[in-house]
């Protein structure tokens, strides 16, 4: 049964056994109060990140790989009235309960989500969020690692994410957009993990990353797009 004014937080995850603890301490931190609940939705065969979880009051979903299909199926497992998909490196502002249930009540708001930081220092990785919310402020498509949230009503009437292998997130967004729905950017930031750009470089990761963008723009399909990624 849907719970008005709850929120239901939904998080696909793979293989993320080794931090899923500590991560879901943090929202539980932030989400206390009654009616909010939070959702992990494991795409792993063996949902190694569900066996591991032992912070009490978790909902768990397993369901097949992929992050559309994992939160397609936590959407339909959630009983909240908002939704949002936050993925699990990404650490969402104290006051996100209210900045999201304050955001959806502004006239003819239908979906929003927060700025982007990156949990680092760096010169480099400060100026690459910079861009990205300079992006996202003018086309007002954000990214999942922004946490992406909106109504289970709204999610449901614009039939949810595609289940493509990448590009999910800005797929959906830019369909929001198409049909000239408003979307909210919070200035308030969410705060995502530097591990991928501290991995594979920051000058590599971010060239690949918008390359793809661009190739997205231009119709290359997500299949070919993945094996890029890769």
């Amino acid at each position: 049964m849907q719970k008005d004014g709850a929120i239901s937080v939904i998080i696909p995850v793979f293989r993320e056994q080794e931090t899923i603890n500590r991560y879901l301490g943090f929202l539980k931190a932030i989400f206390l109060s009654p009616g909010h609940e939070i959702i992990v939705v494991d795409g792993s065969f063996h949902a190694e990140s569900i066996k591991a979880i032992q912070v009490p009051g978790i909902r768990t979903v397993h369901s097949k790989p992929g992050r559309g299909a994992q939160m397609n199926a936590g959407a339909g497992a959630a009983a909240g009235r908002i939704l949002v998909f936050v993925h699990a490196d990404t650490i969402l502002p104290a006051k996100a309960p209210e900045l999201i249930i304050k955001a959806l009540e502004e006239t003819n708001i239908s979906a929003g989500a927060f700025s982007l930081g990156i949990d680092s220092g760096r010169t480099s990785l400060k100026l690459v969020a910079m861009a990205a919310n300079l992006r996202t402020w003018w086309t007002r498509v954000p990214y999942g690692d922004q946490a992406i949230f909106m109504s289970r009503d709204y999610f449901f009437c614009i039939g949810g994410f595609m289940e493509i292998p990448l590009m999910e997130d800005l797929e959906l967004m830019t369909r929001i957009r198409k049909r000239k729905d408003k979307v909210r950017i919070l200035p308030q930031k969410v705060l995502t993990s530097s591990r991928r750009w501290n991995k594979e470089g920051v000058f590599r990761c971010t060239l690949r990353n918008w390359f793809i963008r661009v190739l997205y723009h231009f119709g290359v399909s997500p299949d070919s797009l993945k094996k890029l990624y890769k």
